[in-house]
């Protein structure tokens, strides 16, 4: 761990310091997830109340007052309720990383300056903390689907699997914020304009096929759009993921948090003379 070491930038030394400091990571991420209801009366349980009472709010809405459909969907008017609510689980999860990060290193100033600290392990806290919501999310959109739709698909339980990806690709990104947060510290400032641009460009309130062809070209070159599909088929409609297209979104994912880590790990080292 010293400073003027020089660090390796290397996919291998990537997945070597997640391994050895996973039993950190995961106590991290655990007293992240308690912090944040840290002095209330109901605690931890309002991870679950807050999606519980968002897709209650949304069923409403959209059900007896808009009476909203789906496109090109024949179902009941409260299947746009589930639909809209597991885009948003995806939108979610990489809003809160992308909002969070660039302050996570300037928060964290007595890791760099005080303490022989693992610096790079902030970003796996924060991507695991912000799994710890969506994981509470999905639940509430199983027990959603089943109540309005009557009954969960088998292929639900491959949820994990298609979520997997956009995990990756948060992670790169969480290390490529917290470290450009260090330097630029206007940076966090438009990232929450940024994440609600990316919530209207992403088909969290209508699905791909719904565009013109013009348009979704470019709405699928955003990394959620692909990951908000897929979460759907196998959800909601039953469909297996496509295999093809996921294997390769998965190897971009892992070029993006490889190139997030030798970002970070190439950085690093003036992070103590900025703070």
């Amino acid at each position: 761990m010293n400073p003027h070491a020089p660090v390796s930038l290397s996919f291998r030394s990537l997945v070597r310091s997640l391994s050895a400091n996973r039993a950190l990571i995961w106590q991290l991420a655990v007293r992240d997830v308690l912090g944040r209801y840290k002095g209330s009366a109901m605690g931890v349980l309002w991870s679950f109340l807050t999606p519980l009472l968002l897709l209650a709010t949304y069923t409403f809405v959209f059900s007896g007052v808009f009476k909203a459909r789906w496109a090109g969907q024949s179902e009941s008017t409260g299947s746009f309720a589930v639909l809209l609510f597991a885009g948003m689980i995806v939108h979610g999860f990489f809003s809160e990383v992308l909002v969070r990060a660039p302050m996570l290193v300037v928060s964290n100033v007595s890791y760099v300056k005080k303490i022989v600290f693992p610096l790079e392990i902030l970003g796996p806290v924060l991507v695991m903390s912000s799994l710890f919501h969506a994981a509470v999310s999905s639940v509430v959109l199983f027990f959603g689907v089943f109540l309005i739709l009557g009954g969960i698909k088998l292929t639900a339980f491959l949820l994990p699997l298609v979520f997997m990806p956009i995990a990756i690709i948060a992670l790169g990104v969480a290390w490529f914020m917290c470290s450009l947060g260090v330097y630029v510290r206007d940076v966090s400032h438009p990232v929450g304009l940024i994440s609600t641009m990316l919530l209207f460009c992403s088909p969290v309130f209508y699905p791909v096929s719904a565009l013109p062809p013009m348009f979704q070209g470019v709405v699928a070159l955003n990394p959620l759009s692909f990951v908000i599909e897929q979460v759907r088929n196998v959800v909601i409609f039953g469909v297996t993921p496509d295999w093809l297209s996921l294997l390769f979104y998965s190897l971009i994912s892992l070029s993006v948090s490889w190139l997030g880590y030798a970002w970070f790990q190439k950085t690093r080292k003036g992070f103590s003379n900025v703070l």
